[in-house]
C-alpha cells in the first residue's frame, strides 16, 4: 500500500438515475444485495412524496423497479437485514413500514405513530429486529418487531435538548444519536429485553466537541470508529475504547476541507484488496459531500501525518452534481461503487477506481483469514 500515486485514484461517473420530481434526501443500499450473484437493491428518497426502488441489471445498470407513495415528504429510509422491510420516516411525524411481498412488488403493512413533529432519520439495528426513529420533537424512539407484522414501542428516549437528526447503531447494539444541540449521544439497554436505555455517554462535553448543530455520522463499524459532521465546518474521528471509561475518544478534527455545510459520510466498507491479517493492512477510507456539490474522499495517513492528521484528502471530485449533495453510500459488495443523492433531483452511481481490483466484500470469510476494512 506504500507504493501508490494519488493520481492512480478516481472517481468516475458511470451512471445518472432520474425519475424523481423533487429533491434526492436520501439513499440506501439493501443490505445483502450485489454480493454472492444477487444483484444490487437501492432505495433513494425524495421531497416528492415517494420512494423509488432501482435494482441492477444484468449489464451493471440501474432501472427503477417500484414507486412507493407516501403523504409527505420522505426523510429517511432504512432496511431490516432479516425481515425483508422498509421503514421510512416522514414530514407527518409516522413512519411507514413498507415489506417486499415479491420480486418487485411492495406492500405498506404498518405505520407508526408518537412522534410530535417529523420524523428525522430511521434506523434498524444489525439484527434487523429493532428501529429507531428520532425527530423535530427531541425524542428518540425504540420499536420492537413482533410476530405477525405487528410493531410495539420498546422505550421513548429523552436527553437531547434540540430536535434529533439522525440514529444509528452499531454493531453491539448500542444506539448513537446526533442532535442540533451539539452533542452526541450513546444508549445502550441494560439488559435484554429491559426496555431501558439509558444515555451511557455523550460527546459534547469538553471543548474539544462540536460547537455547533451536529448534522451527520456514521460507523465504520468493525473498527468501531465514528466520523461526524457539523455546522461549524468541521470533520471529527472518534474511535471507541472497550477498556477506557470514556469509551470514546477523538482522534482528530479535519478542518478546511469543505467551506460550506457537510450532510453526508460514508466508510468504504470493504478492503482494498485481500491482505493476510498478519501484515500491514490497507489504510481506511471515506466519502464526505455537502453543499459545495462536490464529492471529497479521505484516506487514512498512517506512514506520513499531515500535521499531525492521521486522514488526509485523497480526491475531490468537483460539480459531481449540480447543487447540494444530501447522501454518499459505499456498496459494499462485489464492485467498488460510490452512489450520491442531490437536490438536483438525481441520483449518481459512481465507480472508484483504485491502483488494486476490488477486494473482499462485507461478509466476513474468516476461512481465508483476512481483515476487512469495516
Amino acid at each position: 500500500m506504500k507504493n501508490f500515486s494519488y493520481d492512480d485514484f478516481e472517481l468516475k461517473e458511470i451512471q445518472k438515475l432520474e425519475g424523481h420530481t423533487g429533491k434526492v434526501l436520501g439513499i440506501a443500499w439493501k443490505v445483502d444485495t450485489g454480493v454472492s450473484g444477487f444483484l444490487a437493491v437501492m432505495a433513494s428518497w425524495s421531497d416528492d412524496k415517494t420512494i423509488r426502488i432501482w435494482e441492477e441489471n444484468l449489464s451493471g445498470f440501474f432501472l427503477c423497479k417500484a414507486v412507493l407513495e407516501e403523504s409527505s415528504t420522505v426523510r429517511s429510509c432504512s432496511w431490516s437485514r432479516e425481515l425483508n422491510l422498509l421503514a421510512a420516516g416522514c414530514s407527518d411525524a409516522t413512519t411507514a413500514i413498507w415489506k417486499n411481498v415479491g420480486d418487485h412488488a411492495y406492500e405498506r403493512i404498518y405505520t407508526l405513530k408518537g412522534h410530535e413533529n417529523e420524523v428525522r432519520s430511521v434506523s434498524w439495528d444489525m439484527r434487523g429486529l429493532l428501529l429507531a426513529t428520532c425527530g423535530g420533537d427531541k425524542s428518540i424512539w425504540i420499536w420492537e418487531a413482533l410476530p405477525g407484522d405487528e410493531f410495539d414501542c420498546a422505550s421513548v428516549l429523552q436527553g437531547h435538548t434540540a430536535d434529533v437528526k439522525i440514529v444509528q447503531w452499531n454493531a453491539v447494539n448500542e444506539l448513537l444519536s446526533v442532535s442540533s444541540d451539539n452533542n452526541i449521544k450513546v444508549w445502550k439497554e441494560t439488559s435484554y429485553d429491559s426496555g431501558d436505555w439509558p444515555c451511557i455517554k455523550t460527546l459534547g462535553e469538553s471543548d474539544r466537541e462540536h460547537t455547533s448543530a451536529v448534522l451527520s455520522l456514521c460507523f465504520s463499524k468493525h473498527t468501531s470508529r465514528i466520523v461526524s459532521c457539523s455546522d461549524d465546518l468541521t470533520v471529527k474521528i472518534w474511535d471507541y475504547d472497550h477498556d477506557s471509561t470514556e469509551l470514546w475518544s477523538q482522534v482528530c478534527t479535519l478542518p478546511g476541507h469543505h467551506d460550506t455545510k457537510i450532510f453526508a459520510f460514508d466508510w468504504l466498507r470493504e478492503s482494498l484488496r485481500w491482505v493476510p491479517e498478519e501484515e500491514e493492512q490497507d489504510p481506511k477510507i471515506f466519502a464526505s459531500a455537502g453543499a459545495d456539490d462536490a464529492i471529497h474522499i479521505f484516506i487514512e495517513n498512517k506512514d506520513n501525518e499531515v500535521n499531525g492528521l492521521p486522514f488526509k484528502q485523497l480526491l475531490k471530485k468537483e460539480k459531481a452534481h449540480e447543487t447540494n449533495i444530501n447522501s454518499v453510500k459505499w456498496h459494499s459488495g462485489d464492485k467498488r461503487r460510490l452512489a450520491s443523492a442531490s437536490d438536483d433531483g438525481t441520483v449518481k452511481i459512481w465507480e472508484f477506481v483504485c491502483p488494486w481490483p476490488a477486494g473482499h466484500s462485507a461478509i466476513d470469510d474468516t476461512s481465508k483469514k483476512y481483515m476487512l476494512l469495516y
